[in-house]
């Protein structure tokens, strides 16, 4: 006969126990309901990024081309500086998790979060303001750096806004309140874009800016982003009831400690994967501007995709976390598969979808002119990859951050490492160049890479959650 789950409401939200068909339904609807605000706002901020690039590419190409450069060493500090504060959510998860009525200890762990912002940020913004000379040693033309250079520096000021704003949704994910970073954002995307519009084209009365104004408005959306965000923790009973900025001037290092062994190896395995699809835009360069044309029309589909399995998977830190902090490894197990097969199911729909109407997709966002033939056809070809690739990309990043809310991350880290730099890039270069398959060769090899992780990294839960 089949076992009724019991649900306990916890203050940390609703954790599964029990066993049996049951318990199974009843974790996977408590994932979907934490899954999906995290997944609408990643796709909020996705719209951010959008509307940045549309006004830049209206008000000339130098700017689109710096932005992209500027946003390219922003984003490597910002994962840098983001790895600390992604621990604050698995460390109040298993806290929570074994003991719901631990105030002090999510206290102090969401403090030591903050604490983490404000050691790693000044050398990351320090970094940022020598972005010309960084960007002309790696070969751009002055041009270039300085026009990247022009948004980079006053974009620098929003980096601790930015990294103070992830401590506080860590921190609300991992009490199930996602909505609270839902509401920040949606609000976020309206503010940027009047932001954008004004100090970009020199409307409402504000200076005619061009890079500096894109870049001046999105410190400033960070900052808004960041004390909205603030208000709300104040305004919801559940967030507030922890007094998280009690004794902030106190340490706790024992605390700090595991906010860097835990969020170091974070920020390492996620700029490990950044940086293989960065290089690729690089080597994609080398081979004609119709193949990188496609190769970028080509990503931003899955990157759209991506942010499904991501919101899901953020979600399974949390509710692994739980289950791991009340020792209840059969909770652990259906935590973390629940995840990657709702994960798995949905890169299975886009694939088929992908994989059926690449042509019509990609047209979408690269017009289909005599001019754009070449890079269409090209974009088609990739497309059938990405299509290969989809289920691979969204067990990868589900099954990591299961690990996550293991606290394994030291492991992950070095997986992360051999699938995309000793499988998944000298496949690209192996197969791109070294047989002359071009960028068909390097989209394998992106592929390639994700599926190595995928497999190892399925296998280390498997093994953990025994």
């Amino acid at each position: 006969m089949t076992d009724i789950a019991e649900l306990d409401l916890e203050h940390a939200g609703l954790r599964v126990t029990g066993h049996g068909l049951d318990a199974w339904i009843a974790e996977g609807r408590e994932l979907l309901k934490l899954s999906g605000p995290l997944i609408l706002t990643q796709l909020a901020q996705m719209a951010i990024g959008v509307t940045d690039t549309t006004m830049l590419a209206r008000f000339s190409t130098t700017a689109l081309a710096g932005a992209v450069l500027g946003n390219t060493l922003f984003y490597f500090c910002w994962i840098l500086g983001s790895g600390p504060t992604a621990a604050v959510s698995p460390m109040i998860a298993q806290i929570l998790g074994g003991d719901p009525t631990n105030t002090r200890d999510v206290r102090a762990a969401a403090r030591m979060g903050f604490w983490s912002v404000v050691m790693i940020a000044a050398p990351l913004m320090v970094f940022l303001w020598c972005a010309r000379p960084i960007l002309i040693l790696l070969g751009q033309s002055p041009e270039l750096a300085e026009a990247a250079s022009r948004f980079v520096v006053p974009l620098s000021f929003g980096l601790p806004f930015s990294l103070g704003y992830q401590v506080l949704r860590n921190y609300s994910t991992a009490l199930s309140k996602p909505n609270a970073s839902l509401i920040v954002v949606s609000f976020a995307v309206v503010f940027n874009g009047v932001l954008d519009y004004a100090l970009i084209f020199g409307h409402f009365g504000a200076p005619r800016l061009g890079l500096m104004g894109s870049g001046t408005a999105s410190a400033c959306s960070f900052c808004f982003s960041f004390v909205t965000m603030l208000a709300v923790v104040r305004l919801t009973p559940k967030l507030h009831k922890y007094r998280i900025f009690v004794a902030a001037l106190t340490p706790d290092w024992e605390k700090l400690k595991e906010i860097y062994v835990l969020g170091l190896p974070i920020g390492a395995t996620m700029l490990f994967e950044a940086m293989l699809f960065f290089a690729s835009n690089f080597i994609m360069g080398h081979l004609g501007k119709d193949v990188l044309a496609a190769h970028t029309v080509s990503l931003n589909i899955p990157s759209v995709t991506f942010m499904v399995p991501l919101g899901v998977a953020m979600a399974a830190t949390v509710r692994v976390g739980l289950a791991a902090g009340a020792n209840d490894r059969e909770a652990v197990r259906r935590a973390g598969w629940s995840a990657i097969v709702v994960a798995a199911g949905f890169m299975l729909l886009c694939a088929a979808v992908l994989a059926t109407w690449p042509y019509q997709i990609a047209a979408l966002i690269l017009p289909a002119t005599p001019a754009n033939r070449a890079a269409l056809a090209l974009a088609v070809t990739f497309l059938h990859v990405a299509a290969a690739f989809q289920l691979f990309d969204g067990v990868q990043v589900t099954a990591a951050l299961s690990l996550r809310g293991l606290k394994d991350a030291r492991a992950p880290m070095w997986i992360a490492g051999a699938s995309y730099w000793l499988a998944g890039f000298p496949t690209c270069i192996a197969l791109g160049f070294g047989l002359g398959m071009g960028g068909f060769g390097i989209w394998i090899g992106l592929a390639f890479g994700l599926f190595v992780a995928a497999i190892l990294l399925c296998w280390r839960f498997w093994y953990l959650s025994r």
